[in-house]
């Protein structure tokens, strides 16, 4: 059987839809066809991290940086490349 891939929101609607408490736990599971386990890692895993969303204004500025300075490194390979590729010639 293929594994299913839960996207981040999804897993946080269904942990938020079980912390509300409109249904059994069970019921919730069945209803998205998760495992209890399954149900209980992630909102284990929201309430341990939870606190990170209001760190540092709910963004990771450090990822931030490094994802930029990730983006501005690629172009400057590219543009590099591309000369090198004219010299060639």
């Amino acid at each position: 059987m293929k594994r299913r891939q839960w996207k981040p929101e999804e897993k946080l609607k269904i942990v938020m839809e079980g912390l509300r408490a409109d249904c059994t736990v069970s019921e919730l599971c069945n209803r998205h066809q998760i495992t209890q386990t399954q149900y209980y890692q992630w909102r284990d895993k929201l309430l341990s991290d939870g606190s990170k969303v209001f760190a540092h204004g709910g963004v990771d500025k450090t990822e931030e940086r490094l994802k930029s300075e990730v983006n501005k490194l690629k172009t400057i390979i590219g543009d590099l490349t591309v000369e090198l590729k004219k010299n060639e010639f």
